[in-house]
Order: structure tokens, then sequence, then C-alpha cells
């Protein structure tokens, strides 16, 4: 994972920013192609989604922009055998850092609002494949995920996600590594 940092170039008239470069992805050794982008609204402050992810072959990269608001974005490591399996990452985005985070395949994504009337903007290397969704449960306690706020919304589906111990099948640390084309 890594935060990304951009820059908004702004005058009189308002601002003016750059959400995604491929060729700065390539810089830091990263790479994306663009094949799906999604936009999510939450109107309550603690609202709770995730954690998901895409089973290979349709494992994604994504990178998440917060467009309006903040919220405690969060990945936990589903590979495996990884040296960091089970554990979570945490990066605060809002409308004012204007930073992303990118996502790498392999690793489940979710998001705590940490104020009301939230947009979220992703991009993703994957479409979306049902048959190839997942989820872990984002209150699962093994994996201790520390939400800052108390839970004001979760949808009954992600409540019902399995816990990672539980989960009904296993991400390789080598299935996840490449993003499909």
């Amino acid at each position: 994972m890594m935060r990304i940092d951009k820059r908004k170039l702004g005058d009189a008239r308002g601002h003016f920013s750059r959400l995604f470069c491929n060729q700065e992805l390539a810089g830091a050794g990263l790479d994306m192609e663009i094949a799906q982008i999604n936009h999510s609204y939450s109107a309550r402050k603690g609202t709770l989604r995730g954690m998901h992810f895409q089973y290979p072959p349709a494992s994604e990269v994504k990178i998440v922009s917060c467009l309006r608001g903040r919220i405690l974005d969060v990945a936990v490591d589903l590979r495996e055998g990884s040296d960091s399996f089970g554990r979570w990452t945490a990066v605060e985005l809002s409308a004012e850092n204007w930073c992303s985070l990118y996502i790498p395949p392999g690793f489940a994504h979710g998001f705590q609002t940490l104020e009301p009337d939230v947009e979220l903007l992703y991009l993703h290397s994957a479409p979306y494949t049902p048959d190839c969704e997942g989820g872990v449960n984002p209150l699962d306690d093994e994996i201790g995920i520390k939400w800052p706020l108390d839970v004001t919304e979760i949808s009954p589906r992600d409540q019902a996600l399995p816990t990672l111990r539980n989960l009904p099948r296993k991400i390789s640390p080598d299935a996840a590594t490449a993003p499909p084309r």
C-alpha cells in the first residue's frame, strides 16, 4: 500500500488537480490500468463500509480518493504467508489533505466516515466480478481494526461477512502480486 500525495493548483476561480497519472505511479514502481471507476456517498458520520476485495483471477488494484468530507481508510493484508498477513493499515483521507490510497491486490478495503456527507472516488484495475467478490468482517476481533467512532451505519451484508479465520478461500501471495490486464 502507498499513500499518494497530490497537488492542488488554485487561484481565484478554484482549483485543479490531477487524480491519476500512470507515469507518476510507474515512477514509484507501481502499475495500474483503469478498468472501472466507482463513486460512493455516505450521509452519516460513523458509517462503516467494507472490508471488500476480489479473489483471483479478478484481483484488483484500487486507488481511493476522498472528494468530500473525511474518512479513515483501511486495508487488511489477506495474502496468506506474507509477513503482514492479517495486519491492517489506516490512512486518513479527506477533501482537505487531498491524498489517495493505493491498495494492491490481495488486500481488503474498507472505511469509516469521520464526518457526514462523504464522497469517495475509486479507481479499479479490474471490473466488478460477482463470482470473485469477497469480504472480511470489519469488526473481526482477530484483525482488531481500531475504528475511531461508534458505528452508526453498517449494511447487514458487511456485518455478516466472515472473519479472517473463516474466509472460504485463501489468497496466495503469488496470486495477488499483479493486477489482471
